[in-house]
């Protein structure tokens, strides 16, 4: 599978009466294999996912799990790299893998079926289906303005952030990145096409 779980490790410091104190908090999403050399596994993911981590760790399907470090990251574009070293992975967790067929976002079309897949930490690999709603949505978070999304009625959550909008041919066409969080609205979900993130 070319769909992996992304957890993190994250240090806070805050101070309570003049004392500074270290807070550790957890954080999980989903990655997707794009592409690697002999010695080195490239995964893509939100950079909301790896934001602030002291510790990232990529799971696979087969239960393994691996430490991995952050290559680069597009903050505007919320997206990251992170790369894990075959020398820490089993073989047989290696023979498993797969890489992700990269589709054409800019050849899509509105009413087209979409699957977006992720790897939440604990509930295991998890496939929600839908529609591509719209394109080049752009829409506004805390952290500003995200522009020319894919928008998908295919359900997506925190914990499949990160992971894989695929065509139906199972090619790679955007990354799920934030969910639409307004009360009463459902079936709006976003993606960062792929033919944005690729270059990054």
């Amino acid at each position: 599978s070319s769909i992996v779980s992304i957890t993190t490790k994250v240090t806070t410091n805050y101070q309570y009466f003049f004392q500074n104190y270290e807070q550790e908090s957890t954080g999980a999403g989903s990655g997707i294999i794009i592409g690697k050399t002999d010695d080195v596994l490239y995964i893509a993911t939100n950079y909301h996912v790896v934001s602030g981590a002291k510790e990232i760790n990529v799971g696979f399907n087969d239960g393994e799990m691996v430490t991995a470090s952050t290559l680069g990251y597009d903050e505007d574009r919320d997206i990251a790299v992170v790369a894990v070293d075959f020398s820490d992975m089993k073989a047989s967790t290696t023979d498993a893998i797969s890489i992700a067929a990269i589709g054409d976002s800019d050849a899509l079309q509105v009413g087209e079926p979409a699957v977006a897949i992720g790897n939440a930490l604990g509930y295991g690999q998890s496939v929600t289906s839908g529609w591509v709603s719209a394109l080049n949505r752009t829409i506004s978070t805390d952290d500003g303005d995200s522009t020319g999304l894919i928008q998908t009625d295919a359900a997506i959550n925190p914990g499949n952030s990160g992971g894989a909008l695929l065509n139906m041919k199972g090619e790679l066409i955007g990354i799920n990145s934030v969910k639409a969080s307004a009360t009463g609205v459902e079936g709006m979900g976003y993606a960062i096409p792929i033919d944005t993130a690729m270059p990054i």
